[in-house]
């Protein structure tokens, strides 16, 4: 019996799937890596002579100041919610985790259109005031404003890792600092040390913890920390927001036909299928790894799931590069006007890209409902004479539905907003919400692109609620 239990754990058909989905997903990833090592053309001496130096630094500036801006506004609301008691606490407490769900390019021309002189505010001004500006009233199409369109779009992420980590705390950790005579800005430092030292814990006995326990704001700092969260939500996500129903009331009788009903079909359809494909893969690596419990497994996982760190414009040149030489040697053994770019040419390219890109977004949420459920449910069907096909259709995905679910949701709004890979893959005159929105804004149209956008939005938000529904269920 135990022999046979070996056996089955060495080596078995999920472990060989999982190999078989690793070798798919590593393609860009192996290409770009081949391309580091060739010899590189005069279009790159020539950029490395003139260019390069400019783009490395333009490069550092931006991630420095976003890091630090982002930083700044995620933290810095997140212990306001979290630690103070105050008028409209419970809704900034989702408030501000919308943002995630307005892609960064849609924020920047959004922005644009509402600074520009025929904007909002510079009509408000020169109409009502009798202030005349020239051109935008502040101008943004540059460094300056790239860092701070990236940082009101993404301080969420760190807005939901500091709350949920605040949240956390033991309350005998106040109480503590209290008695030791530091002021409530000194603990937060203790907290921000805390927050750093990530999964690295000290021990402490489950009867000393006690529930982190919110101060009531005085009256004059409700106001202040009120305004501070009112201030951030309206501008990351209220005002873009009004803007974009602005130009969508304006411009919809235009935009609304059967042209754009196709738009968001397709749109929709790609999206779904991704988000599907992406589970269904998922699941193979995560029950390879539930049946086989070894290093060398969930290294395989792990490597799977890098997609999500390379950018997606790089994941489509490693993509494109391979598909291209598998259609150019079908055309040489076939006649090309019988074969044509089968690969390269068609939303095969396109879907493989996100199944690659998007690879740990689905993967996560999986990996999740498995460990919920634990192994003994697996190890109890094995003793029944059940397969693992049997057990894994019969008992399993019952049981991680929802993280399934998740999965795909997760998925299917990323592909929705997903722009730099469609632009580069998408087969000739295909579109999406996103490359259409973008197309529109990119030849002075930002009113019409409006209505592809709020689209985006709205379908955004879904995730949002429930990533806020799920932190309130972890931490009561």
């Amino acid at each position: 019996m135990e022999l046979a239990k070996q056996r089955y754990y060495w080596w078995n058909r999920w472990a060989l799937a999982a190999i078989i989905v690793l070798l798919l997903v590593s393609i860009p990833i192996f290409t770009i890596l081949v391309k580091l090592f060739a010899v590189p053309g005069e279009s790159w001496n020539h950029l490395v002579d003139t260019q390069l130096l400019g783009y490395f630094k333009n490069t550092i500036l931006l991630l420095f100041g976003v890091a630090i801006f982002a930083s700044l506004i995620g933290i810095s609301a997140a212990w306001l919610v979290s630690a103070y008691d105050f008028p409209g606490r419970r809704y900034f407490e989702w408030l501000l985790i919308l943002p995630l769900g307005f892609p960064a390019y849609i924020m920047a021309y959004t922005y644009t259109g509402m600074l520009e002189y025929t904007g909002p505010l510079n009509s408000f001004l020169r109409n009502n005031l009798g202030i005349v500006t020239k051109g935008s009233l502040i101008d943004i199409m540059n460094l300056p404003g790239a860092i701070f369109i990236l940082s009101i779009t993404l301080f969420p992420y760190i807005f939901v890792i500091s709350r949920s980590s605040f949240l956390q705390q033991s309350r005998t950790l106040q109480e503590a600092s209290a008695l030791l005579g530091s002021s409530r800005l000194r603990t937060f430092l203790l907290y921000l040390e805390s927050l750093q030292r990530g999964n690295r814990k000290y021990a402490q006995a489950n009867s000393m913890s006690k529930p982190f326990e919110r101060i009531k704001a005085g009256k004059g700092m409700k106001f202040v920390f009120f305004g501070i969260c009112t201030t951030i939500f309206l501008i990351s996500f209220g005002l873009p927001l009004l803007q974009i129903f602005y130009w969508v009331n304006l411009t919809w009788h235009k935009v609304a036909s059967w042209d754009f009903l196709l738009l968001i079909y397709r749109s929709f359809s790609l999206a779904a299928g991704t988000g599907f494909a992406v589970v269904v893969l998922s699941i193979i690596l995560l029950y390879a790894l539930r049946l086989s419990p070894f290093a060398w497994v969930k290294n395989i996982t792990k490597i799977a799931t890098l997609g999500y760190a390379i950018p997606g414009a790089v994941i489509a040149v490693g993509i494109m590069i391979p598909l291209l030489n598998i259609d150019k040697w079908l055309m040489s053994v076939f006649t090309p006007q019988s074969v044509g770019l089968i690969f390269s040419g068609t939303l095969f390219a396109l879907v493989f890209a996100y199944i690659v890109r998007f690879m740990a977004v689905g993967y996560n949420p999986l990996d999740a409902g498995f460990q919920k459920i634990g192994i003994h449910v697996n190890e109890a069907s094995r003793l029944l004479g059940q397969g693992s096909m049997r057990t894994l259709w019969n008992i399993d995905l019952p049981l991680i539905k929802t993280s399934m679910l998740s999965g795909i949701l997760l998925v299917f709004v990323d592909v929705l907003k997903e722009l730099p890979l469609t632009l580069i893959l998408r087969p000739f005159n295909y579109h999406t919400l996103a490359t259409k929105a973008f197309d529109m804004a990119t030849n002075e149209m930002i009113a019409e692109s409006a209505n592809a956008s709020l689209v985006i939005i709205l379908t955004g938000i879904l995730p949002i609620i429930f990533l806020n529904r799920l932190i309130r269920k972890r931490n009561g």
